[in-house]
């Protein structure tokens, strides 16, 4: 490739990261329940875009397409964290306080729900309602039937309904009702 072919490709790269860059956070975050493993994966998903950019033919694809390598590398780090070696210390690191601004329901117990959802039904749950996106893209993003994300879909969904109706009732001011 000249200069010019790779400056244009690197600047069209650029013009979609900085257009797309904060609703794929937010999609990693809710793939991920953690800002920083959110950040992580939107960063080497992009990488790995910006290493098949000149393949990509359909450019109005590209987000289903980014979508897919976030679903796809979430699970592959999911599999992978047993390999990684854990370092134990006395000394605690110091971290600072981060407020997670990414969705809008994200303090919600509906969220505290969500994340209790095994990895494909949240999955299933963060792309079909959070993304807004139709049963037929969900099932290609994840590489599974329409059927598969319905029934993802309808036990998720299930599954929150039997835990709102088994956990206590809140009152406005945090405390439990009696």
């Amino acid at each position: 490739m000249d200069r010019a072919t790779t400056s244009t490709r690197d600047a069209e790269f650029e013009e979609y990261m900085a257009a797309r860059q904060p609703s794929l956070l937010r999609t990693a975050y809710l793939l991920t329940g953690d800002r920083h493993s959110a950040e992580d994966l939107v960063q080497t998903s992009l990488a790995k875009l910006y290493l098949s950019w000149d393949k990509v033919q359909k450019r109005e694809l590209l987000d289903g397409y980014v979508r897919r390598i976030m679903v796809n590398e979430n699970n592959s780090l999911w599999r992978r964290a047993w390999k990684r070696k854990e370092v134990t210390t006395d000394e605690l690191p110091e971290q600072a306080h981060v407020t997670d601004r990414h969705d809008h329901g994200e303090r919600s117990a509906l969220w505290d729900f969500v994340q209790t959802l095994p990895r494909k039904q949240r999955a299933v749950i963060v792309l079909r309602y959070y993304e807004d996106l139709t049963e037929a893209e969900v099932a290609d993003i994840l590489g599974i039937s329409v059927g598969t994300v319905k029934s993802q879909a309808s036990r998720a969904l299930a599954s929150m309904r039997q835990r709102v109706h088994t956990q206590p009732m809140l009152a406005r001011d945090g405390e439990e009702e009696r």
